[in-house]
């Protein structure tokens, strides 16, 4: 999984501003010409990498971006802004060394911690449930606006299989919002759960699909199970295969099924190249 992203104006709203609400997002302004911008960014990266989600690196291109660095009164490049909370709390401009990005990185990851959301996550990941549910029922009423509290707070109910109340919650969300990646894949989770409650198990489907190979009902069935335990690529394997034996079905279920994956694992993950790849060559 990538922890660094290319942000344009477009989806700078979703991925930086919304975003932030959840995780600390390092925003790069940088510039193809800028010889300090090449050394620096490779340190990023590998920052980001290293804290494996900790923070996430935005990298905003400001020849390709000028209203985005004349929004955020870029003078110079490198400059670096660190997002939490929707808001800009603190930046440094130049390359400097990694020791001080280091440092810059953990004072603010530490104080990213003492959110509300932040503290309801953490009770929620140490087993005390009922307080953190409790805690998000009260910054929901608090922060009703903040779609990352919605999204938080319905990924914590499908974790109790409370699938309704997660459904009714991510419904709530404004179409914009609905394609913030946590919640497509909290979509994608739900259609896979309500593809798989009347179906077969695995091995019956297995078994159906090695007697009936055109059966595209038992591949859709199978790969929603398999999408369900986070195995993406066997869920894809049955998509393509769909999509090979029948484009008709279901409306063209086969692709349709394989871009909504896409959607969730995000442009920059390997898995999305390879499989965009095998689509192509199965469709010509």
């Amino acid at each position: 999984m990538s922890f660094s992203i290319d942000v344009t104006e477009t989806n700078f709203t979703q991925e930086v501003i919304e975003a932030s609400h959840k995780t600390p997002v390092l925003v790069d302004f940088w510039a193809t010409w800028c010889e300090p911008c090449k050394n620096l960014m490779p340190v990023l990266t590998k920052l980001a990498d290293e804290y494996a989600g900790q923070f996430i690196l935005a990298k905003v291109e400001i020849d390709q971006e000028q209203n985005l660095a004349s929004q955020f009164s870029v003078q110079s490049v490198p400059t670096v802004k660190i997002v939490i909370n929707g808001e800009i709390v603190d930046e440094f401009t130049g390359a400097i060394p990694e020791t001080q990005i280091r440092e810059f990185i953990n004072k603010h990851l530490n104080s990213s911690e003492d959110s509300p959301l932040q503290q309801a996550i953490a009770e929620y990941q140490q087993g005390e449930t009922e307080s953190a549910l409790e805690k998000m029922q009260e910054i929901l009423i608090a922060e009703p606006a903040n779609p990352m509290v919605r999204i938080e707070f319905a990924n914590m109910l499908m974790r109790e299989k409370r699938f309704d109340d997660a459904r009714d919650l991510l419904n709530s969300l404004s179409a914009d919002n609905k394609n913030n990646p946590t919640a497509l894949a909290l979509f994608g989770q739900l259609e896979s759960i309500d593809a798989v409650v009347n179906a077969p198990d695995i091995e019956s489907l297995l078994l159906t699909v090695e007697q009936e190979p055109a059966n595209c009902l038992a591949r859709e069935q199978l790969s929603a199970h398999y999408k369900l335990r986070g195995d993406y690529v066997a869920a894809m394997e049955q998509l393509l295969e769909i999509v090979r034996q029948d484009r008709n079905y279901n409306d063209d279920a086969g692709r349709t099924g394989l871009l909504k994956i896409f959607e969730t694992l995000g442009s920059q993950d390997e898995l999305v190249g390879q499989y965009r790849r095998k689509l192509a060559q199965t469709l010509n």
